[in-house]
């Protein structure tokens, strides 16, 4: 059965920092890529980063060289390092795993975590 936590998000003042984490089972993590996407209010999912089996990462253009995705193989968990945080950066941040081509479409990735919420204040 698939399965991705999530965890790391909280509040912080802008330009600060927050790591998230995504536990993935196994079967999931040596499978698929995974992604990060976040949600905010009133706004459609959009994807923020994604990283294949390979450690190639893709990022959003919004992102300008703030966040960093990676892998954790003994771990099975995929981080997102995110820096110099913004108050748009708010919103709740999902992990998904699935073919890299699902993941560049927010709608079509097939596994899911929880969701964690970032807030970013000025």
């Amino acid at each position: 059965q698939a399965q991705l936590v999530e965890s790391g998000g909280g509040l912080v003042q802008a330009g600060g920092s927050l790591r998230l984490s995504c536990v993935v089972s196994e079967n999931i993590f040596s499978t698929y890529s995974v992604g990060w996407y976040r949600q905010a209010p009133g706004n459609q999912r959009e994807m923020v980063a994604t990283i294949t089996n390979e450690d190639y990462a893709r990022y959003a253009d919004f992102v300008e060289g703030r966040f960093t995705i990676s892998r954790d193989r003994e771990k099975n968990t995929v981080h997102l390092e995110m820096s110099s945080l913004k108050p748009e950066d708010t919103a709740v941040y999902y992990c998904a795993a699935d073919t890299p081509f699902r993941l560049l479409q927010p709608t079509r990735p097939r596994y899911w975590g929880q969701g964690t919420q970032v807030t970013v204040s000025s």
